[in-house]
């Protein structure tokens, strides 16, 4: 169906964090800095991961991709609202509101998978050590974690991001929408467009909560059988060192999750609420959680602290 039969609004208006054109340039400043600083932060990970043979382990490949969605996803949103700060108009078209939408959602949703392959990759380090080689080692087909099952996982993880990101994508560009188009918010969300729809919105309603619940369930229980398992295993070694190293690396993976899945659990598993504390909490994971990500994992890791490649990059830079 030709999406211009099936809809009167050719564009949305988006309110942004602020009507004040005084706060509004004081974002423009403060998200535009934070915006370069993901952006350097998350490449400074993926080129010290790739250039240092130290790192070449499947953490570490792991944290490389993770690095890159974040950036792929804080470009998502953020270029757009900053543009919209200095813009008469703030609006942004049908079609560009559908694909943010959909891009919102394959990379978020990627993510999400993404963090729980990480915790499964945990869960063979520890919990079964002796599964678990260097990517640059020889492929070996006994052997559980390698490079050929790595990239299989990841390929994984972004199939099922598109699954989840196109299937709501589709719905709302279903949707027919001849009123009101003003989103109060600074990007395009399903549940944001869904409420403006004329048509009958209620399976669209309930497939967003049964979507989000189906999938954050999967990984919900990857997660605690992974978890539960690597805190059993970790209580067994007898060093007190071994302990705090094991302890330390799933701290900084526990803590990224929480950054990223708490809000997306907020705003996804529940009824459609449209109110002041959703734009603050989806700044938080569309935003801060991006740039946090590389902060925690450089801040709790002594090999990524240490990788050859990132005190180089910061001589060259301060040069």
């Amino acid at each position: 169906m030709d999406l211009q039969n099936q809809s009167l609004v050719t564009e949305f208006t988006l309110s942004g964090l602020s009507h004040s054109h005084g706060a509004q340039v004081i974002f423009f400043v403060l998200f535009l800095a934070l915006y370069l600083m993901t952006l350097s932060g998350n490449l400074l990970i993926m080129t010290a991961v790739h250039a240092d043979l130290r790192l070449r382990s499947p953490m570490y490949f792991f944290l490389s991709n993770l690095s890159f969605l974040d950036m792929c996803y804080s470009t998502v949103t953020i270029p757009k609202m900053l543009v919209n700060v200095f813009s008469n108009q703030k609006t942004i078209s049908f079609n560009q509101c559908i694909l943010q939408l959909f891009f919102l959602h394959l990379f978020g949703g990627t993510e999400c998978f993404l963090l729980t392959a990480m915790a499964y990759d945990r869960y063979v380090a520890i919990c079964n050590p002796h599964h678990y080689v260097a990517i640059c080692s020889p492929l070996k087909y006994h052997i559980v974690i390698n490079f050929k099952f790595c990239c299989c996982l990841v390929a994984c993880t972004w199939l099922a991001g598109f699954f989840h990101s196109f299937t709501q994508a589709f719905l709302t560009y279903q949707l027919s929408f001849c009123g009101p188009n003003k989103i109060n918010h600074f990007f395009c969300d399903i549940h944001l467009v869904a409420v403006l729809g004329c048509s009958d919105t209620f399976f669209i309603d309930k497939f967003i909560i049964a979507n989000s619940g189906v999938f954050s369930l999967m990984n919900f229980v990857v997660l605690l059988f992974s978890y539960l398992s690597i805190i059993t295993t970790i209580l067994k070694i007898y060093s007190s060192e071994g302990r705090r190293k094991e302890f330390s690396t799933c701290a900084a993976h526990l803590l990224v999750i929480t950054f990223f899945l708490g809000p997306a659990v907020f705003i996804y598993l529940r009824p459609p609420v449209n109110n002041a504390a959703d734009k603050l909490v989806s700044v938080l994971y569309t935003v801060l959680t991006p740039l946090l990500n590389p902060i925690i994992y450089t801040l709790r890791n002594q090999e990524v602290k240490n990788a050859k490649t990132i005190w180089k990059i910061f001589g060259n830079l301060s040069s």
